[in-house]
């Protein structure tokens, strides 16, 4: 598609005739389509967990290598999401999004016929990176192609497909191992990406239009590399510093990451000043309000461990098998997957209070929990119905909370660096992931001790569930100042958030 064409498309969703706003027919088709790039990603973090078994039993993977299998997606997938909104921004969000989908179906298939572990790493961090060029797309696109009035109904549903890619990929690659497709085993969790790119390159391309920034540039290649390092000195670390016991390179990377963070802010801001076209636009960065909900995003996902710590307690505490702990998280998932299509009915009574509102439910949630489990008896399990109950205000309340939270951070610039700030907000999401993992795990591990018993890992769990839901109090906190701050010329944009 040519870049008039290209330009067009961009200008079609913010041209105004006769008071109302223009917009893209088929933008629910091409939202379809793109949503494919919002559920890839989630769904093999999540399908390769219960893998892991059959992969080191094949494959001989060591413990590093297993935990490599991992966090080599997820690190390289944080690192480059901001790239990747940015090269959407610049060369077409359509044309980056299927560039991204070929490579990541490259990358599937490296997995699926891996021979040693060391192959499957690189495949798996091949997938990470373009999964960072596929999923900030969707994001980015709703800004650019719907009206105002549909953002909200499109970023719901954008929310419920993370709560049904944690369901599916639990569940999918459990059945995928069972069933034994064709002598498989657990490498058909990899190659079932095959078939769904192909698919969505065959309808996606006849009917995605384009839309990028009205002035396509050179890409930041300075401020691309510089990012990289800066994430990568604050995610390696913190995936990998705990497990290694902390050694003096993990510290050293950490104390490099303020210095590496001004030099690349200083990079961009001189370039912006010499007319060029900066990976992160300073201008964008000091959008009113922009800081504050992007330090919410970070609290947001605080819960990012609480389900391998909670795991840890039902199989070792309570001695439950694999099934029937995965069986407990159902009800999350069933929250999670029903919060964000909630969210437009409670916007017509809250507004934009149900950011705050879906996050408040999670901390009553968490305490609730908190206080379930240190009323049971150690080594017994909680009541059923209470447990269920519990884990749904859980999910509900992240999946009410999180359409609003990336409309609140996306909608503060134009939609032609929706990109940009997309790739921002989906690594700072990354960020508080790994945040949790080091931070609340370390207090885990650190109540824990040496000591392995129920009552031991009890008293860790709650100890964990409790800081988690003491960040998610100040994540509430933070959103209902931020709201009630704004200045009445954006009481209307706040109310639509």
């Amino acid at each position: 598609m040519s870049a008039t064409t290209c330009e067009a498309a961009v200008l079609r969703t913010s041209m105004v005739r006769d008071g109302h706003e223009l917009s893209e027919p088929r933008r629910w088709t091409m939202f379809v389509i793109l949503l494919v790039g919002t559920f890839l990603p989630p769904l093999d973090f999540f399908i390769v967990n219960v893998a892991l078994p059959s992969i080191r039993g094949e494959l001989g993977a060591s413990s590093s290598a297993e935990q490599l299998v991992i966090s080599s997606y997820a690190a390289l997938y944080a690192v480059t999401l901001t790239t990747g909104g940015r090269l959407g921004d610049l060369f077409g969000r359509g044309r980056v999004f299927f560039i991204g989908l070929v490579g990541f179906a490259a990358a599937s298939t490296l997995c699926g016929f891996a021979w040693s572990p060391w192959v499957l790493v690189s495949g798996r961090a091949l997938q990470g990176v373009t999964a960072a060029l596929i999923a900030p797309q969707a994001l980015a696109s709703v800004q650019a192609i719907f009206p105002e009035k549909e953002k909200p109904l499109a970023l719901s549903i954008y929310g419920a497909i993370f709560g049904l890619a944690a369901v599916v990929g639990q569940a999918l690659g459990g059945v995928l191992i069972a069933l034994d497709l064709m002598g498989l085993g657990w490498r058909a969790i990899f190659l079932i990406n095959l078939p769904v790119a192909m698919l969505v390159l065959l309808f996606g391309i006849p009917v995605l239009k384009e839309t990028r920034a009205r002035e396509a540039s050179r890409l930041d290649l300075g401020g691309m590399a510089l990012s990289m390092l800066t994430l990568g000195a604050l995610l390696l670390p913190l995936i990998k510093g705990r497990e290694a016991g902390w050694p003096l390179w993990s510290w050293l990377s950490l104390a490099g990451v303020p210095l590496l963070a001004w030099l690349f802010g200083r990079y961009e801001t001189r370039l912006a000043r010499a007319g060029g076209a900066p990976l992160l636009d300073p201008v964008a960065l000091r959008a009113p309000g922009l800081g504050r909900s992007l330090l919410i995003a970070l609290l947001f996902y605080s819960i990012g461990n609480f389900f391998q710590l909670l795991s840890v307690y039902l199989q070792e505490a309570l001695l439950m098998t694999a099934l029937q702990a995965g069986l407990v998280f159902l009800p999350f998932g069933a929250g999670f997957l029903l919060g964000p299509l909630s969210t437009p009915f409670l916007r017509r009574f809250c507004g934009a209070y149900v950011n705050p509102l879906g996050m408040g439910l999670e901390v009553v949630g968490f305490l609730g929990l908190a206080g379930l489990i240190a009323a049971t008896s150690t080594g017994a399990q909680p009541t059923p119905m209470p447990l269920a109950a519990l884990l749904f205000l859980i999910g509900f309340g992240q999946g009410l909370a999180l359409p609003t939270l990336m409309r609140m951070v996306t909608g503060r610039v134009a939609p032609a660096l929706s990109g940009m700030i997309a790739g921002i907000a989906s690594s700072t999401l990354q960020v508080s992931t790994a945040l949790s993992v080091a931070v609340i795990g370390g207090i885990f591990y650190q109540v824990l001790g040496a000591r392995t018993d129920p009552a031991a890992i009890t008293q860790a769990l709650i100890a964990a569930i409790l800081c988690i839901a003491c960040c998610l109090a100040a994540g509430v906190a933070l959103s209902i100042t931020l709201l009630q701050q704004a200045s009445p010329a954006h009481g209307e944009a706040n109310r639509r958030v």
